[in-house]
Order: C-alpha cells, then sequence, then structure tokens
C-alpha cells in the first residue's frame, strides 16, 4: 500500500489515467496535467472539508487555543499513541507542565463516527478539570500524528471525480483560468462529489 502523506494527493496518477482511459503506460504526455488536477482536486477538497485526510507519518507538536473550558478542538489525529498535551502555566510560551493522560479524553470515541470507523480524533474533553481560556498566547501545545490513518474511500472518489472534470477544463472554451479556485469551487457545487465528501467536512457551512 502506498502511504499517503501530508499534502499528497488523495488518488494516484495511475487511478486517474485509467479513469480517463489513457491505457497506453508509454504515453505520458498528459501526465503533468493530470497530476496537477489531482493536486487542485485534493486541495479544493481540503478547504470545503476543513480538514486534511492523509498522514503526518509522525508525531509533532502544534499550539491551540480552547475556546471552552471542557472541549478542545485540535486538527485531525489518528492515534493516542504518542499523544502529549502540554500546558503554557507561566503564559511565556514555554509550554512547561505536560498534563497527565488521566485529566483529557480523545474524541470521538473509538473512532467511530456514525457507525463508522476508522475516523480520527480532533476533540479533547476536559476530566475532572478545565481548560484555560482567555489566554494571551495560545496555551496548549499537543503533540500527535497528524492526519488519518487511511484516505476514506469516498474522499478519493470524490476527488477521482474532481479531478477528471478539472483536467477537461483545459480543453473548454475558457482554457485553465481559474484552474485552482475551480477545484474549490466544483468540490462543493458538483453533486457528486459533495455527496461523497460533505459527510466528512467539519463545521460544514449551510447553503439555503
Amino acid at each position: 500500500m502506498v502511504k499517503i502523506t501530508l499534502g499528497d494527493s488523495y488518488a494516484t496518477l495511475a487511478e486517474l489515467r485509467a479513469r480517463v482511459k489513457i491505457t497506453d503506460a508509454s504515453f505520458t504526455a498528459e501526465d503533468a496535467r493530470l497530476t496537477s488536477a489531482l493536486a487542485v482536486a485534493s486541495r479544493g477538497i481540503e478547504k470545503v472539508c476543513n480538514r486534511q485526510f492523509n498522514d503526518a507519518g509522525s508525531t509533532s507538536a502544534r499550539e491551540f487555543e480552547p475556546c471552552h473550558d471542557k472541549w478542545l478542538e485540535v486538527d485531525d489525529f489518528s492515534t493516542t499513541t504518542g499523544l502529549v498535551v502540554k500546558f503554557d502555566s507561566a503564559g511565556d510560551g514555554t509550554f512547561a507542565t505536560t498534563l497527565a493522560a488521566t485529566t483529557y479524553k480523545a474524541y470521538p470515541l473509538n473512532g467511530i463516527v456514525d457507525g463508522e470507523s476508522g475516523w480520527p480524533f480532533w476533540k479533547l474533553k476536559a476530566v475532572n478539570t478545565c481548560w484555560p481560556v482567555y489566554w494571551q498566547l495560545p496555551p496548549i501545545q499537543v503533540t500527535a500524528r497528524w492526519g488519518w490513518t487511511a484516505v476514506p474511500a469516498a474522499v478519493k472518489e470524490g476527488c477521482l471525480i474532481l479531478a477528471e472534470e478539472v483536467y477537461k477544463l483545459a480543453d473548454s472554451p475558457f482554457g485553465v483560468g481559474g484552474y485552482s479556485q475551480f477545484g474549490i469551487v466544483r468540490a462543493r457545487d458538483n453533486p457528486m462529489v459533495w455527496a461523497r465528501v460533505g459527510p466528512y467536512a467539519r463545521d460544514p457551512v449551510l447553503v439555503a
């Protein structure tokens, strides 16, 4: 299995070549356009879903500001292995206090949403304590393996649908103008794409 890391596209060049029926392996003249279309589609999906679906591959530290005394929303992380939460108790950006694992709980529980497993964690609930709010500097540092364990099948399919559409845009009378923005717009407006990626959106914007 090819590991998808942060910034990678959600489908492969080979998969998109097959979708647009380029079956001759020696014909590579369109590969640059196809690769670009995959990147545009993937970034467009990330923009409308407000999350990345790939895997950082290792842990790293990021800073966060709680907006609620019980819940801390963070970026998606795929496992609690290697999870470390620190508090800047002095307010000087040093994060000198490491919080005990018993003082917070990662959600969604068991990585399950609406009966589907494989979801990442993106909330930490304070247990028998409270998160610090109204701090001058971001008071919490979280070290985790950011991203998803695997790209959901629906997201990959949505990426291929959108990438094919973006690829064919260059043949339209309007050429490739607005190429990157097109990916963002069509990820939301294409019903076939949105039906697949919409359920994975964080804080989706409802349009009347």
